[in-house]
Parts: structure tokens; sequence; C-alpha cells
């Protein structure tokens, strides 16, 4: 049913109407676009990083990284990484002055098997922060989703207060795993569940709510409300605005600029189609998973097996293509006295 042009004036766009649901978070590490959407909170990851560094207008950013590295001294190596740290670092304060919110700034996808690497690497990117002014409970430190990822951020959430994201989620395991260990926050990948599925399958089109990432995560959501867990379910990684707009009423979703811009010029109205009541009204039986059994049942998903190796080899690579290039501007900046 078409919308007359008077009413679609009066209609909130289909961002709005969001809004009002769910909290939106923006997906970027690009300043322009964190100012124009106005999310409550927002994300970063090596790849989103790696892209705005390359841009003109974020260079004093990366300057500023590239100067503290060298100032700290140490090996090469050691330059390259505290600069990495501290770009990171950067670029989150500067979004904090853009948002009333939390930013997600990520551990190293190299640490994804090391529980102790990543908890010393989480401290000292909360230690930077405290550097530049910004207090651990505007941080939300994202870790992988493996056993091991999961396990570090019991840790820094019950030993150090230090809130995390544990990100590249496909598996049920993986959501139940997190739940137990007290993490603040989840993202559960939608749009690389359906890129699996499409690749993998006989079905290349799915309506959005057959759509397996938004099932994936209606399910997480269902399972954290039923069984009272506080952990927030934040829906990432979207192909489009229809697996978006399926999951309205989902505590967070963290969304691309190009799709906050297709929500915002969309005039179709938006109900909630998850709801803490009829997740406390559905059929799940409780979990517990220690690590073998955490292991075996993530085992048996090939998808989140698959998409989760993919998705830390995917952000190693970035991450080595960012040092590459502050390795570069590195050696061309001068020694100081």
């Amino acid at each position: 049913m078409s919308v007359s042009p008077v009413k679609r004036q009066k209609m909130e766009s289909a961002l709005d109407q969001l809004k009002h649901h769910t909290t939106v978070v923006a997906d970027t590490g690009d300043f322009n676009a964190i100012d124009e959407y106005k999310p409550l909170d927002a994300t970063t990851n090596p790849s989103l990083i790696l892209a705005a560094a390359q841009m003109p207008a974020y260079q004093k950013l990366v300057d500023d990284a590239v100067a503290y590295g060298k100032k700290l001294g140490g090996s090469e190596e050691e330059q390259i990484k505290n600069a990495s740290d501290k770009l990171f670092v950067l670029f989150g304060a500067e979004i904090l002055k853009r948002i009333p919110g939390r930013v997600s700034t990520e551990v190293d996808a190299r640490l994804s098997f090391d529980k102790e690497g990543m908890i010393q690497r989480a401290r000292r990117l909360i230690d930077l922060y405290k550097e530049v002014g910004v207090g651990k409970d505007r941080i939300l430190i994202k870790l992988s989703s493996t056993w091991e990822g999961i396990q570090a951020g019991r840790v820094l959430e019950a030993e150090y207060g230090i809130h995390c994201n544990m990100t590249l989620l496909f598996s049920f395991a993986q959501a139940v795993a997190c739940a137990e260990a007290g993490v603040t926050l989840i993202s559960p990948f939608v749009g690389r569940i359906l890129d699996w599925y499409l690749a993998n399958g006989d079905k290349k089109t799915y309506e959005p709510s057959e759509d397996p990432g938004v099932k994936s995560v209606t399910k997480i959501y269902n399972y954290y409300k039923k069984f009272g867990y506080k952990t927030i379910v934040m829906g990432a990684s979207f192909r489009n605005t229809g697996q978006i707009k399926a999951l309205t009423g989902c505590d967070y979703l963290t969304i691309s600029p190009k799709l906050l811009a297709e929500l915002s010029k969309e005039h179709v109205k938006l109900t909630p189609t998850l709801s803490v009541k009829e997740a406390q009204a559905c059929d799940l039986e409780k979990m517990h998973l220690d690590e073998k059994a955490f292991r075996w049942h993530h085992n048996e998903d090939q998808m989140a097996v698959e998409k989760l190796s993919d998705g830390i080899r995917r952000f190693a690579a970035d991450a080595v293509k960012l040092e590459r290039m502050l390795k570069v501007e590195i050696m061309l900046l001068p020694c100081t006295a």
C-alpha cells in the first residue's frame, strides 16, 4: 500500500521510528556520519579505522599517533604497536565528543586465542583513554567471541570493571557462554550469517523474517530475556534495511552510514518484532556450557566455525595493513632529541 505524499511528510522516517524501540549505534569511524545521524553509541573495528585513517580529513590523528609511538621509543615493532593502540584511542576519543553514549574499541584480533594477551591489551587501551581524559565507563572493549575471548571478558568485567563488547558472534553457543560470563554486550552478526547461507545453500533470497541472520539474533534475544540475563544484545553486520526493520525492538542495533541513510529516507510504519513479553513466553531451555560443551556445540555449527575464523583473519589482515601504513609514517618522521 502506497503512502500519500502528505502522510509521508507527517510520518517519521524509519530511522526515527526505530530509535523509539531500539538504541541505534553508528558502525563507523567517520565523524561526519556520526554528526549526521546522531546515534547514542558508536562502534569501530580495525577495518573501519583503516578506512578512516586513509582519509585526508583524519591525517592529524595519524600524525599524533605516530608521534606518540615514536616518543615512547623501543623497537620498531613496539613503536608501531603503540602508535596503533594510540590511533584507536584517538579516534574513539573524537567520536565520544559527538555522541552521548559509549564507543567500542577493538583488541587486536591476532590475540583472539590468548586470554591473558587480550586482558593486558584491553587494560592498556583503557589506560590510554584515561590519559586523554576519558573514563572506562564510556568505553566498550571489543573482544573476539572465542572461548578465550569470552573468558577474558569475564575477568575484565568482574575484576577490573571494564565493559566488554563480544564481537564476531555467530553461534548460539557463543551467545550462551557470553551471557554466563556476564559481559556487558554482545554483537551477533546478521549479514555475515546470511552471506554464508547464500554461498552454501540452495536459496538465493530470503524474506527478512526468514533471514538466517535475523532468526539467529531473534533466538539469542529471546533466550536472554526469558532467563533474565542483563547482557545487551546488539545486532550487527547488516546487508539491507529489511534485516534491520525485522529486528525492531532489539536492545541495540549497530548500523553502517549507508543503511542509516536509507532508513532516514524510508517512510514505512515500523512495529516492534522483538519484545520481552514474547521472549518470556517462548519455548527455550536454559543451557550451561563449560569449555568442553562450548567447543562441541560451537563446532556443530559449520557456519559459525567458518565465519568466526574468517572474521578473525579479516580483522587481523586489516590490522596488518594499518601497521604497514603506520610503519611508513614512523620511518618518515624525523627523530627528535
